[in-house]
């Protein structure tokens, strides 16, 4: 169910949130359940949508912008004003396919590093809705790597924890101005 809140799909020159970038420690701490859905949460989901619109994304998880909470925006198509972004408050994934599938990720807390990353191809999750409606979503494609990537966020886990290729990865990371030592792969 696409989230009621609108916001320009624009870039602004001073977006409201600053984005952490690798090495930061907010990007490690598991996010806080949400407990209270209001008015000042929905600033903050403005806020985050205009933060990621001007950062050029496709999702942005509250860690990202150094807020502790289970708070979660995606929108796939931030060139279709039609398309309404998608907000998770406390998700939880239900259920996950055997399927697995790779592909290219990227991140907004760490510019210009892209690398494959295998995840489950389709996620099957429960969350509420900015108005604290129970909602139950099943997505694949781009949509369900982007809320797994997302919510991976949310329990301090990064996607460079999860490439495979060590190798390619420092490289990259130090290409890029990161430390490979900020990486905490994941089993």
């Amino acid at each position: 169910m696409p989230s009621e809140i609108a916001v320009e799909k624009k870039k602004l020159k001073n977006p409201p949130l600053k984005l952490h970038y690798l090495g930061d420690r907010a990007l490690r701490q598991p996010a806080k359940r949400i407990t209270k859905i209001d008015d000042e949460l929905r600033q903050l989901v403005r806020e985050m949508l205009q933060t990621m619109y001007s950062s050029d994304g496709i999702g942005l998880a509250a860690p990202q912008v150094g807020i502790n909470k289970q708070l979660i925006v995606i929108d796939c198509e931030p060139d279709n004003p039609a398309n309404p972004p998608l907000v998770l408050i406390n998700p939880v994934i239900k259920q996950i396919s055997q399927e697995i599938c790779v592909a290219q990720e990227g991140c907004l807390s760490i510019p210009n590093v892209y690398m494959d990353v295998k995840r489950p191809e389709v996620v099957e999750i429960a969350y509420k809705d900015e108005y604290g409606r129970p909602k139950t979503l099943k997505a694949g494609d781009l949509l369900g790597r982007c809320i797994q990537h997302e919510m991976d966020h949310l329990n301090g886990v990064v996607f460079v924890d999860r490439v495979e290729n060590s190798l390619t990865l420092a490289q990259e990371l130090s290409k890029n101005g990161f430390s490979y030592q900020a990486v905490k792969p994941v089993a």
